[in-house]
């Protein structure tokens, strides 16, 4: 079974979704919850359930980091929807520090494929946890912020919030 929330969010509202494993996906408003919700279903070979209630600690948890109270989640996470180079990409993502980035070169590199850097981009805008799985420290090597899940502006805001930019 697939359960399946909505909250509010500085960025919009997120859609969160979970299996008995842990959380397997957080979307943004803009991917259309919809579609995200029946992709994810279909994947997984699962039924749909919406319940705010298995969500309430990673509400919490994403409330408080969102206003810069927290820097980092302890929540189960479920991998199912990531695999090869892309799985091994996403999986090394939480070890880039709160408040730091590194570039898709590399993460490549730490992926162990020095020259695979549009692979790792690739894995990084297919991160099924964004905000979770801190994709949005990642940057291209020419200093550009390079694409999100989210939005620019949503990539930029997280970065600045990491940062104690003024929001």
């Amino acid at each position: 079974m697939l359960t399946w929330t909505t909250i509010s969010s500085p960025l919009g509202e997120l859609m969160l979704m979970a299996t008995e494993s842990g959380i397997v996906r957080v979307a943004f408003e803009r991917e259309g919850f919809d579609a995200v919700r029946e992709r994810v279903a279909g994947n997984l070979g699962v039924g749909l359930v919406e319940d705010s209630a298995p969500f309430a600690k990673a509400q919490s948890q994403l409330d408080a980091y969102l206003s810069a109270a927290r820097r980092g989640f302890d929540l189960p996470l479920d991998w199912s929807l990531t695999s090869g180079f892309h799985g091994e990409v996403e999986r090394l993502l939480p070890s880039i520090p709160y408040g730091e980035t590194l570039t898709y070169s590399r993460l490549a590199a730490l992926a162990g494929r020095p020259k695979a850097h549009r692979a790792a981009a690739s894995a990084c805008a297919r991160n099924p946890l964004p905000i979770l799985v801190p994709c949005h420290r990642v940057t291209r090597s020419d200093g550009g912020l390079g694409g999100y899940l989210g939005g620019i502006d949503a990539k930029r805001f997280l970065l600045d919030l990491e940062k104690g930019k003024s929001r």
